[in-house]
């Protein structure tokens, strides 16, 4: 099988690991890479000396000697980037958020279908060893029926210029959520505050689900620790993912709720059930790397990938429900 070749638009924060990550994968080759700023490209040429850089990203969206592009920029550049890239034959690997808008997604996704061409939205976290494990167990019914999805991603900085802490921090958890729970999400409820610029620097959203499933998601720029933590709860068994934590990243509790209720008694019989906490082992192997081989096969194979461009524009959707709910104090939107 041919390497695909790809070219990288972007060497800021995250596109150092992007290209690291491509050169270790025998599928590709890396064809060249674009940024706008020369002390990026210098950097870049320090580690790649033999890398073609320019600072000119039609040189990589036009190239005829480029498969796929990965887009490493900020969210407002993507839907111009990723529609050229589209249009000249090329598939996209894009950072999330996907856009900036709904409409900018779906015209893409359309883009996308009409030529044959795949696009995955870099969500990470899909791809590592506790993701993939959680769906597993709740794939498997170790959960029982799910209940509520509640996490916390929290800590002090790094303020954004250009998006609120919602667009920084909560793609990664929605993007999580719409995973596992597998049904696609009803109505939003967003509340917050800005208090240093008129971004969004803390918020709560409030996800509801068909079957009574409720999704609670805390970003926060604000907190004086940092705590990556998401609990699911199910009707048989509750879960536990401490992201920090160096071994034992999940943790399942044999813990629930027995409600019985007798004819002619009101009142319903609630009793708690306390059993064992297990430790499943976690796959260690780097979720970047994982995900750029998938989208590899994706395009080789010709194989839709589930972090596409479908799953980044619902994604999108609810980062702009929540938008429009923070905006009204709280307001229930709901979701198409």
């Amino acid at each position: 099988m041919s390497q695909l070749r790809v070219g990288v638009i972007g060497y800021g924060y995250w596109g150092p690991n992007i290209v690291r990550n491509l050169y270790g994968i025998e599928a590709y080759s890396v064809a060249a890479l674009c940024d706008t700023n020369p002390a990026a490209l210098q950097k870049a040429g320090r580690v790649y000396p033999a890398l073609r850089t320019t600072p000119d990203p039609a040189e990589v969206l036009e190239s005829p000697d480029i498969d796929a592009v990965a887009i490493v920029t900020p969210v407002w550049t993507h839907y111009e980037l990723a529609r050229t890239a589209l249009e000249n034959g090329k598939h996209v690997f894009v950072e999330k958020p996907f856009t900036s808008t709904v409409r900018q997604a779906e015209e893409l996704v359309e883009l996308a279908d009409r030529k044959n061409l795949r696009i995955m939205v870099d969500h990470t976290f899909l791809f590592t060893g506790a993701v993939r494990k959680i769906r597993e167990l709740i794939d498997k019914g170790v959960l029982g029926p799910l209940f509520y999805f509640d996490s916390s991603r929290i800590n002090l900085g790094l303020f954004q210029h250009d998006v609120s802490v919602v667009w920084d921090l909560a793609p990664h958890d929605l993007s999580i959520m719409d995973y596992v729970i597998g049904t696609k999400a009803e109505a939003v409820v967003a509340t917050g505050g800005s208090h240093f610029n008129h971004q969004a620097d803390m918020a709560f959203l409030t996800i509801y689900f068909p079957d009574n499933v409720i999704a609670h998601i805390n970003v926060n720029w604000l907190s004086p620790v940092k705590v990556r933590t998401t609990l699911i709860g199910g009707r048989d068994k509750m879960l536990v993912w401490n992201d920090l934590e160096a071994d034992e990243k999940i943790k399942v509790y044999d813990k629930g709720v027995d409600v019985t209720s007798r004819e002619g008694v009101y009142d319903l019989l609630v009793s708690y059930r306390s059993g064992d906490v297990w430790a499943p082992k976690v796959d260690q192997t780097e979720a970047l790397k994982a995900e750029l081989a998938y989208f590899a096969e994706c395009v080789t194979t010709g194989k839709k990938p589930f972090n596409d461009g479908e799953a980044g524009l619902s994604v999108v959707r609810m980062l702009e429900a929540a938008d429009q709910s923070l905006a009204e104090r709280g307001k229930v939107v709901l979701l198409p």
